[in-house]
């Protein structure tokens, strides 16, 4: 086992500590949440909703952990800033994810790499859940916000947050008509 490669894969994903998400720093949110606060409420949710699906649980939170993790080395870039140049987005995420992802052993390299691929394709219902776990803390967080004392007009865009699972839409929903307080 390479130690020294450990430290680093693991020194490398504490960056996402400091790293705010961008989006909400774009809507003036004071003290934002980090792409790693993030990451740990998408893994929280993928668990709960693999569990209510009878998924794959472990491959959903695997994935959920790694699904932002190349931000590490790209910044976080919102959905308009990543379409702008879509392909080469796309390019310089997998680089990094592959460059974060040689400092691991082989066998749990090869792992999290079919995980992030699996995810990145969104090939399987466990991908396809975590995308929505993805979207759903999106539109939890900004109803967090929003109840802080947030501008309501600020965060309307997240709102509307393309859901496809059942379980992932019914939770946004309720969470839209929830009161303020």
């Amino acid at each position: 086992m390479d130690s020294n490669g450990l430290i680093d894969f693991i020194t490398a994903a504490g960056k996402l500590k400091k790293l705010s998400r961008t989006g909400w720093v774009e809507c003036g949110v004071p003290d934002s949440e980090s792409v790693a606060d993030h990451s740990f409420r998408v893994a929280l949710i993928s668990l709960v909703l693999a569990d209510l699906k009878g998924l794959d649980a472990l491959k959903a939170v695997r994935m959920a952990l790694l699904h932002d993790l190349a931000e590490a080395e790209t910044g976080d870039l919102t959905p308009t800033q990543k379409h702008t140049d879509l392909e080469g987005f796309k390019h310089a995420e997998d680089v990094a994810m592959m460059r974060l992802l040689e400092k691991l052993p082989g066998d749990i390299r090869g792992t999290y790499r079919s995980a992030w691929r699996e995810f990145s394709g969104t090939l399987t219902d466990e991908a396809r859940l975590v995308r929505d776990a993805d979207k759903l803390e999106m539109v939890i967080q900004a109803s967090e916000y929003q109840k802080e004392g947030g501008d309501k007009s600020m965060f309307m865009r997240f709102w509307h947050a393309e859901i496809k699972g059942d379980e992932a839409r019914e939770i946004r929903d309720a969470v839209r008509t929830q009161k303020p307080g």
